[in-house]
């Protein structure tokens, strides 16, 4: 009979199932990443907001160019329409709307290359630099638009001379068009090329069964 090759009170050392050592520290490619690069996406997520919140002066002053004016006409006692059938008064939030996803789809795409990895708080910078962008849009089409004052305005041109109404939204809901396309062209894109997380590693490696172990009473004679 020959003796055990791993003493019974000493677990084997390619044994696969046996504990790390007491203090022992996991290995660099098993560390956590709780909590890693916190602060630099807190960073880049302000950066995103801000720049899309400045991008919505863009947006206001197409919007102020592309946008169908309403025209009014006055008789000195009151002030119409001119058209009555007319869409132009529609054509202002769809003007709006459709420069609003081409906004959303552009900046969803150059968040995305900026950092392919996405993130909680880059997608949250996303939807309020967007929302931010569209709110400061509709105030820049309403300030440097023609004047909120229609009486005073049709005093001014007088009596049966076409002038403009002011730049409004109808719907104010509107303004939400940016950023819900830019968060779901952001999802999709992260979804379809994003990289992958890489497959965990085993924690040990080597077959179940020990190599080192002990001969069986009686093994080796004949």
């Amino acid at each position: 009979m020959t003796a055990p090759l791993t003493p019974p009170h000493q677990p084997s050392s390619n044994d696969p199932w046996q504990k790390p050592p007491s203090g022992s520290h996991p290995s660099p490619g098993h560390e956590p990443v709780y909590g890693k690069d916190l602060s630099a996406e807190l960073r880049q997520a302000a950066v995103i907001t801000a720049v899309l919140t400045a991008a919505g002066v863009v947006l206001g002053l197409l919007w102020l160019w592309l946008a169908p004016r309403v025209p009014l006409i006055s008789d000195d006692t009151a002030v119409f329409l001119k058209d009555s059938e007319g869409e132009e008064a529609i054509g202002a939030d769809g003007t709006f709307v459709l420069l609003a996803l081409g906004f959303g789809i552009v900046s969803a795409l150059a968040v995305f290359l900026y950092r392919r990895l996405g993130g909680i708080l880059l997608v949250s910078g996303l939807a309020l630099g967007g929302l931010l962008g569209s709110l400061l849009a509709w105030g820049i089409g309403v300030w440097f638009g023609p004047s909120s004052d229609v009486v005073a305005r049709a005093k001014e041109v007088g009596k049966g001379v076409v002038f403009d109404a002011p730049l409004k939204l109808n719907a104010v809901g509107v303004v939400l068009a940016w950023p819900i396309v830019a968060m779901l062209v952001h999802l999709g894109l992260t979804a379809l090329f994003a990289p992958r997380d890489p497959e965990p590693e085993p924690e040990w490696e080597g077959s179940a069964v020990p190599d080192g172990g002990a001969s069986l009473p009686g093994a080796g004679q004949s």
